[in-house]
């Protein structure tokens, strides 16, 4: 059941948690701490910009950067409008801007040597119905102490401090031999394209930290990937008549979330079936179901809790639990039958690939400083054809991408071969990446250790991917607290003020230190 399925995942997990980086990586203790030029004015910061910065992000927020379908970035009038107050915000501060369509750059100082903050300004979609408040607008008084909005935490809030970081160091005058840039890219959640070929003729800075992670210091990201098959309706299998059948299935949001809503309607169902699902949905830890008699038929709507798909432990996912809930007897390979025994044997509630594949075949593995390969079900789409079941995939270093591939390709074959073709078949993994000795680490570490107190910071890897790996020697520097849940992409994103301010001191002083 459900407790037993995590314990085996956080089993398979528990070695790498707690992993330190590679021998060759720095730690806290190998670079001084910050000077005081950086703390005077990390300081300064934090007590002259409190309010304004979460003012700033007030305006941010405000802004459905969602991506638009209708629209590239560039040509997408919400995003224009976004753009135009970062330019008014920036040049209030006193500093440059310049608007590249998909990528804008705000600029301190002068010279060939540059020091790079890399951002982005759109954000994931978002149910408003799950909100208190509007999602975009910056609710500062439901839950106190929190900054609750889409964007607070992915990416706005990063940028906000950001401004207010080098707007410090311009009040204070602080002498710069290295120019800094502030990088919003308006794709980073939907289409690394555009960013990809501004990098080809754009001369990106020779040293960066990104914004759209967590601490310590980020030096590994797990490769993204998706499998989705279709379970279609052609050629599924008819029910036996007066018997009962799953008629409906569906859930998720949208790829890069776990899902915290599933639903299914059994055909034909019975008050000992609707028992027996209730009973199993009960062990359920974190789960909430309605059950709900429609005529002969039982519709089952399931409740679970949002997370960003790179940390599936964060999460309830209602589409993996709402499955397990009904499996307690055999079901038709109608196309929602075919959806249910595809996700209960190929996948389970579990998250990192245990069941898919047969024995000891199965797709599961892990590096000792990546973690585990990561594996759970994020949207269940209706098609004109079938149903969709989409899978994310966030996988370590230590197997390739062509092996990693043929191993997901052979589960499917062998189970099709036992329960029903699968058509519009996609597996997709992209590779890990990695980036050892990048010269900024020193200093990221010792300015962390200096502002939280944790003295044996050390590099981590993450399963979440950023644009860090489109920029030379980039790494990402918050904004996200070790140990603290990551609210990016779930249905609840806030930032804490005591978290903002501290991000604003701490990329204040890595700025001096790295800029002087």
């Amino acid at each position: 059941m459900y407790k037993n399925a995590c314990l085996a995942s956080l089993l398979l997990a528990s070695s790498t948690v707690l992993a330190a980086a590679p021998a060759a990586a720095s730690s806290a203790s190998s670079a001084a701490a910050p000077s005081e030029a950086a703390v005077s004015a990390a300081k300064y910061a934090v007590a002259t910009y409190r309010n304004d910065v979460i003012d700033t992000l007030a305006k941010l927020v405000s802004f459905n950067t969602v991506a638009d379908p209708r629209y590239p970035s560039d040509q997408n009038p919400v995003h224009a409008a976004f753009k135009a107050t970062l330019k008014a915000e920036a040049e209030r501060m006193g500093l440059d801007y310049t608007d590249y369509g998909w990528t804008v750059v705000i600029g301190l100082g002068k010279g060939t040597e540059r020091v790079g903050i890399v951002t982005h300004g759109d954000v994931q979609p978002v149910d408003p119905t799950k909100w208190k408040k509007s999602p975009f607008v910056l609710d500062r008084t439901s839950e106190p102490g929190r900054l609750i909005a889409r964007g607070a935490e992915d990416d706005k809030g990063p940028i906000a401090t950001a401004l207010y970081a080098m707007k410090t160091i311009r009040d204070r005058q602080i002498p710069l031999t290295k120019r800094i840039e502030l990088y919003v890219y308006m794709g980073e959640e939907s289409d690394w394209g555009p960013l990809t070929e501004f990098l080809k003729t754009h001369v990106p800075p020779q040293m960066s930290i990104t914004l759209d992670a967590e601490y310590p210091v980020v030096t590994a990201e797990k490769g993204g990937g998706l499998v989705a098959v279709t379970v279609p309706k052609a050629g599924a299998q008819a029910p036996v008549e007066g018997d009962a059948y799953i008629a409906a299935f569906g859930g998720g949001s949208f790829n890069t979330q776990i899902p915290e809503d599933a639903e299914a309607l059994v055909a034909n169902a019975t008050p000992q079936i609707e028992g027996q699902i209730r009973a199993r949905g009960a062990q359920h830890e974190g789960m909430t179901y309605t059950y709900t008699w429609q005529g002969k038929d039982l519709a089952v709507r399931a409740k679970g809790l949002s997370a960003h798909s790179s940390k599936p432990q964060e999460g309830v996912n209602a589409v993996s639990m709402l499955a397990d809930a009904l499996a307690v007897r055999p079901w038709a390979n109608t196309t929602a039958g075919g959806v249910v025994n595809y996700l209960n044997e190929m996948v389970g509630t579990g998250y990192y690939g245990e069941k898919f594949g047969s024995g000891a075949g199965n797709i599961a593995y892990r590096d000792k400083f990546m973690g585990p390969l990561t594996f759970k079900p994020t949207v269940i789409r209706q098609l004109d054809d079938g149903i969709e079941v989409a899978i994310n995939v966030r996988r370590p270093q230590g197997k390739t991408g062509a092996q990693l591939t043929d191993e997901i390709n052979a589960a499917l074959s062998q189970w099709q071969a036992r329960q029903v073709p699968l058509t519009n078949i996609k597996v997709g993994v992209r590779d890990p990446w990695v980036l050892n000795d990048a010269p900024q680490v020193p200093t990221l570490l010792a300015t962390f250790a200096y502002f939280t107190g944790m003295k044996d910071a050390k590099p981590v890897a993450i399963g979440g991917g950023t644009n860090s790996r489109l920029f030379p020697n980039a790494v990402s520097f918050g904004p996200s607290m070790p140990g603290q849940k990551y609210s990016g992409h779930s249905e609840h994103e806030f930032i804490t003020t005591k978290q903002l301010l501290l991000n604003l001191q701490m990329y204040t002083s890595v700025l001096v230190e790295l800029a002087r």
